[in-house]
Protein backbone atom coordinates (compact mmCIF):
# COMPACT_ATOMS: atom_id res chain seq x y z
CA UNK A 1 0.00 0.00 0.00
CA UNK A 2 1.61 3.54 -0.93
CA UNK A 3 1.06 6.33 1.17
CA UNK A 4 -1.56 7.81 -1.02
CA UNK A 5 -3.62 4.55 -0.31
CA UNK A 6 -3.05 4.55 3.71
CA UNK A 7 -4.21 7.99 3.99
CA UNK A 8 -7.69 7.14 1.83
CA UNK A 9 -7.74 3.98 4.20
CA UNK A 10 -7.37 5.91 7.22
CA UNK A 11 -10.30 8.81 6.49
CA UNK A 12 -12.17 5.58 5.23
CA UNK A 13 -12.15 4.19 8.82
CA UNK A 14 -15.51 3.76 10.61
CA UNK A 15 -16.57 6.15 12.73
CA UNK A 16 -15.24 4.42 16.11
CA UNK A 17 -12.34 6.54 17.44
CA UNK A 18 -9.25 4.73 16.40
CA UNK A 19 -6.80 5.94 19.26
CA UNK A 20 -2.97 6.35 19.69
CA UNK A 21 -1.51 6.76 23.15
CA UNK A 22 -0.97 10.35 24.84
CA UNK A 23 0.72 11.39 28.06
CA UNK A 24 -1.09 11.52 30.63
CA UNK A 25 -2.24 14.38 33.21
CA UNK A 26 -1.21 14.16 36.55
CA UNK A 27 -3.96 14.90 38.83
CA UNK A 28 -2.77 18.22 40.74
CA UNK A 29 -2.74 19.53 44.12
CA UNK A 30 -5.89 21.38 45.08
CA UNK A 31 -7.95 20.37 42.00
CA UNK A 32 -9.98 17.47 40.73
CA UNK A 33 -9.44 17.38 37.33
CA UNK A 34 -7.77 14.50 35.91
CA UNK A 35 -7.60 16.13 32.17
CA UNK A 36 -7.02 20.06 32.07
CA UNK A 37 -9.35 22.34 30.75
CA UNK A 38 -9.35 24.07 27.27
CA UNK A 39 -9.62 27.71 25.75
CA UNK A 40 -8.68 27.94 22.61
CA UNK A 41 -8.80 31.53 21.41
CA UNK A 42 -7.88 32.78 17.81
CA UNK A 43 -8.13 35.48 15.37
CA UNK A 44 -9.16 36.49 11.80
CA UNK A 45 -6.79 37.70 9.47
CA UNK A 46 -3.45 38.38 11.87
CA UNK A 47 -0.36 37.98 10.73
CA UNK A 48 2.74 36.86 12.83
CA UNK A 49 4.48 40.13 13.07
CA UNK A 50 1.49 41.79 14.27
CA UNK A 51 2.20 41.40 17.77
CA UNK A 52 4.88 43.24 20.26
CA UNK A 53 6.17 39.74 21.53
CA UNK A 54 6.67 38.77 17.53
CA UNK A 55 9.08 41.83 17.43
CA UNK A 56 6.35 44.21 16.17
CA UNK A 57 7.69 47.79 18.25
CA UNK A 58 4.10 49.64 17.07
CA UNK A 59 1.72 47.52 17.67
CA UNK A 60 -0.11 47.84 21.36
CA UNK A 61 -0.49 43.78 22.59
CA UNK A 62 0.16 44.17 26.85
CA UNK A 63 -1.52 41.23 27.49
CA UNK A 64 -0.87 38.64 24.75
CA UNK A 65 2.67 39.54 24.97
CA UNK A 66 2.78 39.00 29.28
CA UNK A 67 0.90 35.37 27.74
CA UNK A 68 3.84 35.24 25.62
CA UNK A 69 6.32 34.87 28.20
CA UNK A 70 4.33 32.86 30.27
CA UNK A 71 4.17 29.81 28.00
CA UNK A 72 5.94 28.67 24.52
CA UNK A 73 5.75 30.94 21.72
CA UNK A 74 6.28 29.55 17.99
CA UNK A 75 8.06 31.55 15.40
CA UNK A 76 6.87 28.80 12.77
CA UNK A 77 2.95 28.21 12.57
CA UNK A 78 1.54 28.21 9.40
CA UNK A 79 -1.68 28.34 8.01
CA UNK A 80 -1.49 25.78 5.10
CA UNK A 81 -4.43 27.14 3.35
CA UNK A 82 -4.86 30.56 4.49
CA UNK A 83 -8.50 31.51 3.92
CA UNK A 84 -11.08 30.77 6.25
CA UNK A 85 -13.12 28.47 5.98
CA UNK A 86 -10.90 25.33 4.93
CA UNK A 87 -8.70 26.40 7.92
CA UNK A 88 -11.40 26.21 10.36
CA UNK A 89 -12.31 22.89 8.36
CA UNK A 90 -8.96 21.19 9.51
CA UNK A 91 -9.52 22.62 13.31
CA UNK A 92 -12.33 21.20 13.94
CA UNK A 93 -11.44 17.73 12.13
CA UNK A 94 -8.10 17.32 11.68
CA UNK A 95 -8.85 16.56 8.28
CA UNK A 96 -7.52 17.89 4.87
CA UNK A 97 -9.69 19.85 2.82
CA UNK A 98 -10.34 17.28 0.28
CA UNK A 99 -11.76 14.71 2.93
CA UNK A 100 -14.03 17.28 5.27
CA UNK A 101 -15.45 19.35 1.86
CA UNK A 102 -14.25 22.41 3.10
CA UNK A 103 -11.67 23.74 -0.10
CA UNK A 104 -13.03 27.24 -0.52
CA UNK A 105 -14.80 29.43 1.62
CA UNK A 106 -18.88 29.13 1.92
CA UNK A 107 -18.51 25.25 1.47
CA UNK A 108 -20.36 22.87 4.24
CA UNK A 109 -18.64 21.05 6.18
CA UNK A 110 -19.45 17.58 5.91
CA UNK A 111 -21.54 15.55 8.57
CA UNK A 112 -20.20 12.22 7.71
CA UNK A 113 -16.76 12.53 9.07
CA UNK A 114 -15.19 10.68 12.20
CA UNK A 115 -15.47 12.43 15.34
CA UNK A 116 -13.50 15.45 15.35
CA UNK A 117 -12.51 18.01 17.92
CA UNK A 118 -15.68 18.92 19.69
CA UNK A 119 -17.10 14.86 19.23
CA UNK A 120 -13.74 14.01 20.87
CA UNK A 121 -14.10 16.41 23.94
CA UNK A 122 -17.92 15.57 24.62
CA UNK A 123 -17.03 11.77 24.62
CA UNK A 124 -14.42 12.57 27.52
CA UNK A 125 -16.73 14.27 29.36
CA UNK A 126 -16.02 18.24 28.62
CA UNK A 127 -18.39 20.42 28.40
CA UNK A 128 -18.16 22.24 24.88
CA UNK A 129 -18.75 25.68 23.87
CA UNK A 130 -18.16 27.65 20.78
CA UNK A 131 -18.30 31.57 20.92
CA UNK A 132 -17.44 33.73 17.70
CA UNK A 133 -17.51 33.19 13.85
CA UNK A 134 -18.18 29.49 12.54
CA UNK A 135 -17.64 29.90 8.69
CA UNK A 136 -18.66 26.36 8.52
CA UNK A 137 -22.40 25.81 7.59
CA UNK A 138 -21.74 26.33 3.94
CA UNK A 139 -24.39 28.46 1.06
CA UNK A 140 -26.48 31.53 2.93
CA UNK A 141 -24.17 33.06 5.20
CA UNK A 142 -27.31 35.04 7.49
CA UNK A 143 -29.02 32.18 8.61
CA UNK A 144 -28.43 30.46 12.03
CA UNK A 145 -26.47 26.99 12.69
CA UNK A 146 -29.06 24.27 14.04
CA UNK A 147 -28.18 21.85 16.76
CA UNK A 148 -27.12 18.77 16.44
CA UNK A 149 -24.52 17.09 13.49
CA UNK A 150 -23.86 20.61 11.67
CA UNK A 151 -22.08 21.69 15.36
CA UNK A 152 -19.77 19.57 15.34
CA UNK A 153 -19.38 18.58 18.99
CA UNK A 154 -19.34 22.00 20.07
CA UNK A 155 -23.50 21.44 21.88
CA UNK A 156 -23.49 22.92 25.07
CA UNK A 157 -22.91 26.54 24.43
CA UNK A 158 -22.94 27.97 20.34
CA UNK A 159 -22.80 31.26 20.25
CA UNK A 160 -22.63 32.45 16.41
CA UNK A 161 -23.56 34.49 13.85
CA UNK A 162 -21.64 31.87 11.39
CA UNK A 163 -20.05 35.16 9.19
CA UNK A 164 -20.81 38.62 9.50
CA UNK A 165 -18.22 40.90 8.46
CA UNK A 166 -19.88 44.41 10.41
CA UNK A 167 -18.21 44.49 13.95
CA UNK A 168 -20.07 47.99 14.48
CA UNK A 169 -21.95 48.33 17.97
CA UNK A 170 -25.70 47.52 17.11
CA UNK A 171 -25.22 45.70 13.51
CA UNK A 172 -22.76 42.90 14.92
CA UNK A 173 -25.18 40.13 16.42
CA UNK A 174 -25.36 36.46 17.28
CA UNK A 175 -28.17 33.85 17.03
CA UNK A 176 -29.94 32.27 20.12
CA UNK A 177 -30.87 28.61 20.42
CA UNK A 178 -34.45 30.04 19.25
CA UNK A 179 -33.15 30.90 15.96
CA UNK A 180 -33.35 34.81 17.08
CA UNK A 181 -30.75 37.27 16.31
CA UNK A 182 -29.68 39.39 19.08
CA UNK A 183 -27.69 42.72 18.45
CA UNK A 184 -24.43 43.76 20.42
CA UNK A 185 -24.88 46.97 21.27
CA UNK A 186 -20.75 46.99 21.69
CA UNK A 187 -17.66 46.22 19.35
CA UNK A 188 -18.36 42.25 18.39
CA UNK A 189 -15.32 41.15 19.67
CA UNK A 190 -16.01 42.71 23.54
CA UNK A 191 -19.69 41.10 22.89
CA UNK A 192 -17.81 37.82 22.31
CA UNK A 193 -15.85 38.06 24.86
CA UNK A 194 -18.65 38.65 27.74
CA UNK A 195 -20.24 35.53 26.82
CA UNK A 196 -17.17 33.33 26.43
CA UNK A 197 -16.95 34.70 30.45
CA UNK A 198 -20.02 34.33 31.22
CA UNK A 199 -19.55 30.42 29.73
CA UNK A 200 -16.11 30.54 31.88
CA UNK A 201 -18.02 31.76 35.12
CA UNK A 202 -20.41 28.44 35.14
CA UNK A 203 -17.42 26.43 35.38
CA UNK A 204 -17.83 24.30 38.32
CA UNK A 205 -14.15 22.88 38.90
CA UNK A 206 -15.62 19.50 38.24
CA UNK A 207 -16.26 18.87 34.87
CA UNK A 208 -13.54 20.72 32.24
CA UNK A 209 -14.52 22.61 30.16
CA UNK A 210 -13.49 23.20 26.07
CA UNK A 211 -14.45 26.93 24.72
CA UNK A 212 -13.38 27.62 20.97
CA UNK A 213 -13.58 31.55 21.31
CA UNK A 214 -13.59 32.51 17.34
CA UNK A 215 -13.00 36.68 16.76
CA UNK A 216 -13.80 37.78 13.27
CA UNK A 217 -11.40 40.99 13.97
CA UNK A 218 -8.76 42.58 12.81
CA UNK A 219 -9.86 41.19 9.64
CA UNK A 220 -10.85 43.94 7.17
CA UNK A 221 -14.57 44.60 6.76
CA UNK A 222 -15.20 46.14 3.11
CA UNK A 223 -13.49 49.02 1.29
CA UNK A 224 -13.61 52.73 0.97
CA UNK A 225 -14.93 54.57 -1.41
CA UNK A 226 -11.64 55.16 -3.25
CA UNK A 227 -10.70 51.41 -3.67
CA UNK A 228 -8.91 51.04 -0.19
CA UNK A 229 -9.30 48.26 2.18
CA UNK A 230 -11.42 49.22 4.97
CA UNK A 231 -10.77 48.10 8.53
CA UNK A 232 -11.72 51.35 10.79
CA UNK A 233 -13.04 50.68 13.98
CA UNK A 234 -14.42 52.22 17.31
CA UNK A 235 -13.17 54.95 18.49
CA UNK A 236 -11.72 54.31 21.74
CA UNK A 237 -9.19 51.42 19.78
CA UNK A 238 -8.57 53.85 16.75
CA UNK A 239 -7.29 56.90 19.24
CA UNK A 240 -4.59 54.56 20.56
CA UNK A 241 -2.38 55.29 17.43
CA UNK A 242 -1.27 58.20 16.01
CA UNK A 243 -1.94 57.89 12.54
CA UNK A 244 1.21 60.21 11.09
CA UNK A 245 4.01 57.47 13.32
CA UNK A 246 2.58 54.42 12.00
CA UNK A 247 5.33 52.91 9.84
CA UNK A 248 4.35 50.76 6.87
CA UNK A 249 5.97 47.13 5.75
CA UNK A 250 8.83 47.46 4.20
CA UNK A 251 7.78 45.18 1.62
CA UNK A 252 4.33 47.09 1.39
CA UNK A 253 3.61 48.01 -2.01
CA UNK A 254 0.24 47.47 -3.33
CA UNK A 255 -2.03 51.07 -3.97
CA UNK A 256 -5.17 49.33 -2.63
CA UNK A 257 -4.03 49.74 1.44
CA UNK A 258 -2.71 52.57 2.96
CA UNK A 259 -1.94 53.96 6.86
CA UNK A 260 -5.54 53.97 7.18
CA UNK A 261 -5.67 50.08 6.94
CA UNK A 262 -3.02 49.50 8.82
CA UNK A 263 -4.18 52.18 11.25
CA UNK A 264 -7.86 49.98 11.81
CA UNK A 265 -5.92 46.49 11.55
CA UNK A 266 -3.36 47.93 14.40
CA UNK A 267 -6.61 48.96 16.75
CA UNK A 268 -8.74 46.09 16.24
CA UNK A 269 -5.84 43.92 17.26
CA UNK A 270 -5.40 45.79 20.56
CA UNK A 271 -9.07 45.48 20.80
CA UNK A 272 -8.18 41.88 20.36
CA UNK A 273 -5.50 41.88 23.35
CA UNK A 274 -7.70 43.78 25.64
CA UNK A 275 -10.53 40.96 25.31
CA UNK A 276 -7.88 38.36 25.65
CA UNK A 277 -6.14 39.79 28.94
CA UNK A 278 -10.16 39.39 30.23
CA UNK A 279 -10.45 36.25 29.49
CA UNK A 280 -6.84 35.62 31.77
CA UNK A 281 -8.27 37.50 34.27
CA UNK A 282 -11.16 35.55 34.31
CA UNK A 283 -9.17 32.19 34.80
CA UNK A 284 -7.18 33.65 37.64
CA UNK A 285 -9.43 34.98 39.35
CA UNK A 286 -11.65 31.55 39.18
CA UNK A 287 -8.15 29.51 39.90
CA UNK A 288 -8.64 27.94 36.76
CA UNK A 289 -5.22 29.44 35.20
CA UNK A 290 -2.98 26.50 36.07
CA UNK A 291 -5.76 23.88 34.86
CA UNK A 292 -6.59 25.06 31.73
CA UNK A 293 -4.41 25.19 28.56
CA UNK A 294 -4.91 27.97 26.83
CA UNK A 295 -3.96 28.54 22.98
CA UNK A 296 -3.93 31.78 21.00
CA UNK A 297 -3.45 31.39 17.14
CA UNK A 298 -5.14 32.91 14.03
CA UNK A 299 -6.26 31.16 11.15
CA UNK A 300 -4.24 32.77 8.24
CA UNK A 301 -2.54 36.38 8.09
CA UNK A 302 -2.93 39.57 6.20
CA UNK A 303 -0.78 40.83 3.28
CA UNK A 304 -1.69 44.43 4.17
CA UNK A 305 -0.28 45.27 0.49
CA UNK A 306 2.59 43.53 0.57
CA UNK A 307 4.26 41.82 -2.07
CA UNK A 308 1.96 44.09 -4.57
CA UNK A 309 -0.64 41.46 -3.71
CA UNK A 310 -4.40 43.20 -4.03
CA UNK A 311 -6.22 40.44 -1.59
CA UNK A 312 -5.21 40.05 2.20
CA UNK A 313 -4.92 36.66 2.00
CA UNK A 314 -4.87 33.70 -0.07
CA UNK A 315 -1.10 33.80 -1.17
CA UNK A 316 2.10 31.95 -0.44
CA UNK A 317 4.07 34.54 1.28
CA UNK A 318 4.70 35.01 4.92
CA UNK A 319 2.03 37.52 5.97
CA UNK A 320 -0.46 35.31 4.69
CA UNK A 321 0.33 32.03 5.55
CA UNK A 322 2.52 32.29 9.08
CA UNK A 323 0.02 33.71 11.93
CA UNK A 324 0.99 33.97 15.91
CA UNK A 325 1.16 30.57 17.71
CA UNK A 326 1.19 31.06 22.15
CA UNK A 327 0.35 27.95 24.04
CA UNK A 328 0.30 27.94 28.06
CA UNK A 329 -0.17 25.06 30.23
CA UNK A 330 2.21 25.05 33.78
CA UNK A 331 3.81 22.32 34.25
CA UNK A 332 3.46 20.65 30.93
CA UNK A 333 4.16 23.90 28.51
CA UNK A 334 7.79 25.44 28.69
CA UNK A 335 7.43 29.01 30.25
CA UNK A 336 8.61 31.48 28.68
CA UNK A 337 9.92 29.73 25.83
CA UNK A 338 10.74 30.55 22.12
CA UNK A 339 10.19 27.86 19.37
CA UNK A 340 11.51 26.92 16.43
CA UNK A 341 8.64 23.65 15.87
CA UNK A 342 7.01 24.17 12.57
CA UNK A 343 3.63 23.45 13.28
CA UNK A 344 0.97 23.23 10.52
CA UNK A 345 -3.00 23.37 10.85
CA UNK A 346 -3.40 20.03 10.65
CA UNK A 347 -1.16 19.22 13.84
CA UNK A 348 -3.28 21.78 15.75
CA UNK A 349 -5.99 19.14 16.74
CA UNK A 350 -3.72 16.33 17.38
CA UNK A 351 -1.13 18.38 19.58
CA UNK A 352 -3.47 20.24 21.70
CA UNK A 353 -4.77 16.73 22.02
CA UNK A 354 -1.97 14.90 22.92
CA UNK A 355 -1.02 18.11 26.06
CA UNK A 356 -4.23 17.31 27.19
CA UNK A 357 -3.39 13.70 27.83
CA UNK A 358 -6.37 13.04 25.72
CA UNK A 359 -5.92 10.22 22.84
CA UNK A 360 -4.74 11.19 19.00
CA UNK A 361 -7.39 9.71 16.32
CA UNK A 362 -5.21 7.85 13.95
CA UNK A 363 -7.27 9.42 11.05
CA UNK A 364 -5.84 12.96 11.64
CA UNK A 365 -3.74 13.56 8.55
CA UNK A 366 -1.40 15.96 11.10
CA UNK A 367 0.94 15.24 13.54
CA UNK A 368 0.70 14.84 16.88
CA UNK A 369 3.53 17.20 18.21
CA UNK A 370 3.14 17.22 21.87
CA UNK A 371 6.35 15.23 22.85
CA UNK A 372 8.19 18.24 20.62
CA UNK A 373 6.23 20.92 23.09
CA UNK A 374 6.23 19.19 26.34
CA UNK A 375 10.15 19.02 25.57
CA UNK A 376 11.02 21.84 24.04
CA UNK A 377 12.28 20.33 20.99
CA UNK A 378 12.25 21.73 17.40
CA UNK A 379 13.43 19.17 14.86
CA UNK A 380 9.96 16.73 14.26
CA UNK A 381 8.91 18.60 10.94
CA UNK A 382 11.02 19.90 7.78
CA UNK A 383 8.59 21.07 6.22
CA UNK A 384 4.79 22.21 6.10
CA UNK A 385 2.32 22.05 3.52
CA UNK A 386 0.78 24.97 1.55
CA UNK A 387 -2.33 24.42 -0.99
CA UNK A 388 -4.99 27.23 -2.15
CA UNK A 389 -8.01 25.40 -4.36
CA UNK A 390 -9.38 28.86 -4.89
CA UNK A 391 -5.67 30.08 -5.74
CA UNK A 392 -4.90 26.94 -7.74
CA UNK A 393 -1.86 26.44 -6.28
CA UNK A 394 0.23 24.24 -4.46
CA UNK A 395 3.59 24.79 -2.11
CA UNK A 396 6.01 24.19 1.12
CA UNK A 397 6.74 26.37 3.68
CA UNK A 398 10.72 25.33 5.52
CA UNK A 399 12.48 27.44 8.33
CA UNK A 400 14.77 28.57 5.42
CA UNK A 401 12.21 28.71 2.32
CA UNK A 402 9.08 29.08 0.99
CA UNK A 403 7.94 27.33 -2.39
CA UNK A 404 5.24 27.81 -4.60
CA UNK A 405 3.78 27.18 -8.07
CA UNK A 406 0.26 27.49 -9.69
CA UNK A 407 -1.77 24.97 -11.00
CA UNK A 408 -1.15 23.56 -14.45
CA UNK A 409 -4.61 24.42 -15.76
CA UNK A 410 -4.35 27.90 -14.57
CA UNK A 411 -4.40 31.13 -17.54
CA UNK A 412 -1.60 32.82 -16.24
CA UNK A 413 0.89 32.17 -13.05
CA UNK A 414 0.35 34.39 -10.00
CA UNK A 415 1.79 32.42 -7.77
CA UNK A 416 5.28 30.89 -9.03
CA UNK A 417 7.81 31.95 -6.08
CA UNK A 418 10.69 30.94 -4.38
CA UNK A 419 12.34 32.74 -1.42
CA UNK A 420 15.17 32.10 0.71
CA UNK A 421 14.22 33.57 4.11
CA UNK A 422 17.67 33.64 5.93
CA UNK A 423 19.06 36.06 3.23
CA UNK A 424 15.85 37.57 2.18
CA UNK A 425 13.76 37.82 5.33
CA UNK A 426 10.95 40.19 3.68
CA UNK A 427 10.94 37.96 0.60
CA UNK A 428 11.70 40.56 -1.43
CA UNK A 429 13.12 39.02 -4.32
CA UNK A 430 11.76 35.99 -6.00
CA UNK A 431 14.18 33.43 -7.37
CA UNK A 432 11.77 31.18 -8.91
CA UNK A 433 12.73 31.90 -12.47
CA UNK A 434 17.18 32.26 -11.52
CA UNK A 435 18.98 29.42 -13.49
CA UNK A 436 21.36 29.74 -10.05
CA UNK A 437 18.57 28.65 -7.58
CA UNK A 438 17.09 25.76 -9.79
CA UNK A 439 18.57 23.04 -7.62
CA UNK A 440 16.36 24.53 -4.96
CA UNK A 441 13.25 24.96 -6.89
CA UNK A 442 13.57 21.18 -7.81
CA UNK A 443 13.96 20.06 -4.47
CA UNK A 444 11.40 22.18 -2.99
CA UNK A 445 8.75 21.05 -6.32
CA UNK A 446 9.98 17.40 -4.60
CA UNK A 447 8.83 17.98 -1.48
CA UNK A 448 5.46 19.37 -2.96
CA UNK A 449 4.67 16.76 -4.32
CA UNK A 450 5.31 14.45 -1.53
CA UNK A 451 2.90 16.32 0.51
CA UNK A 452 0.26 16.38 -2.48
CA UNK A 453 0.95 12.70 -3.08
CA UNK A 454 0.54 12.14 0.80
CA UNK A 455 -3.01 13.21 0.72
CA UNK A 456 -4.34 11.76 -2.71
CA UNK A 457 -4.40 15.61 -4.07
CA UNK A 458 -3.74 15.50 -7.97
CA UNK A 459 -3.91 19.04 -8.50
CA UNK A 460 -6.83 19.97 -9.98
CA UNK A 461 -8.07 23.62 -10.54
CA UNK A 462 -11.07 25.00 -7.86
CA UNK A 463 -13.66 25.09 -10.87
CA UNK A 464 -13.22 21.33 -11.63
CA UNK A 465 -13.46 21.12 -7.92
CA UNK A 466 -16.70 23.28 -7.69
CA UNK A 467 -18.04 21.43 -10.75
CA UNK A 468 -17.24 17.83 -9.58
CA UNK A 469 -18.16 18.29 -5.82
CA UNK A 470 -20.65 21.28 -4.66
CA UNK A 471 -24.06 21.17 -5.45
CA UNK A 472 -25.26 23.38 -8.06
CA UNK A 473 -21.78 24.43 -8.47
CA UNK A 474 -22.75 27.81 -7.56
CA UNK A 475 -21.60 29.52 -4.13
CA UNK A 476 -23.63 32.47 -3.25
CA UNK A 477 -23.72 33.48 -0.33
CA UNK A 478 -26.99 35.92 -0.41
CA UNK A 479 -28.79 33.40 -1.97
CA UNK A 480 -31.07 31.88 0.70
CA UNK A 481 -31.42 28.72 -0.53
CA UNK A 482 -28.05 28.13 -1.25
CA UNK A 483 -26.38 25.61 1.22
CA UNK A 484 -23.16 25.20 -0.19
CA UNK A 485 -23.88 21.27 0.26
CA UNK A 486 -21.11 18.80 -1.53
CA UNK A 487 -22.53 16.00 -3.38
CA UNK A 488 -19.41 13.75 -1.82
CA UNK A 489 -16.10 13.93 -0.41
CA UNK A 490 -13.93 16.03 -2.91
CA UNK A 491 -10.74 13.36 -3.19
CA UNK A 492 -13.31 10.67 -4.14
CA UNK A 493 -14.96 12.99 -6.76
CA UNK A 494 -11.95 13.91 -8.14
CA UNK A 495 -9.50 10.94 -8.68
CA UNK A 496 -10.21 10.08 -11.85
CA UNK A 497 -9.54 13.58 -13.18
CA UNK A 498 -6.42 13.49 -15.78
CA UNK A 499 -4.28 16.64 -16.19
Amino acid sequence: MNRRDAIKAGAAAGAGLLMGQAGAWPEREGSGLKTPNLLFVFSDQHSWDMLGCYGNDQIISPNLDRFASQGTRFEHCISSSPVCTPYRSMLVTGQHPLYNGCFTNDVQLRTDLQPGFGEILRAAGYRTGWVGKWHLLGGHRNRPIPPGPHRHGFDDTFLSNNCHVDYRPGNCYYWTEEGEKVFFDEWEVFGQTRQALRFLDEADGDQPFALFVSWHPPHDWGKFADGTWRYDTIPELMGLYDPDRIRLRPNHSHEDYDVRSYHGHMAMISGVDQAFGWLMEKLRQKGLDRDTLVVFTSDHGDMLGSHGRPFPKTAPEDESVRVPLMMRLPGTVPEDHVSDLMVGTLDLMPTVLGLMGLPVPDYCHGSALDPEVRTGSDGAAESVPLFLFPGNWRGVYTRDVTYAVDCPQAPRPQFRVLYQKSRDPRQLINLFEEESHAPLRQEMHRLTLEWMDRYGDPFVDVRTLMDRCVKGSRLDIREPESTGETLGRPIDLIQDVKL
